[in-house]
């Protein structure tokens, strides 16, 4: 189970992730079904990507605009 600061990330590589789209920083969050997710920081282009099983899918394609 992950919580707000997802814990299965070591903090130097939840330093580095940023939003393949838009290449902003992306911050945890959770989605409209309680999900979690990360988000992304860019006001011109914010998206959403889905986090399952703890993996983050930082897909495009899997992305959702907020």
């Amino acid at each position: 189970m992950t919580t707000d600061h997802t814990p299965w990330i070591d903090p130097w590589v939840r330093s580095v992730l940023r939003c393949p789209v838009t290449g902003a920083e992306l911050v945890d969050a959770h989605g409209p079904d309680g999900e979690p997710e990360l988000r992304s920081t860019d006001p011109e282009r914010p998206l959403a990507y889905p986090v399952r099983d703890g993996i983050p899918v930082l897909l495009e394609s899997e992305a959702r605009a907020v």
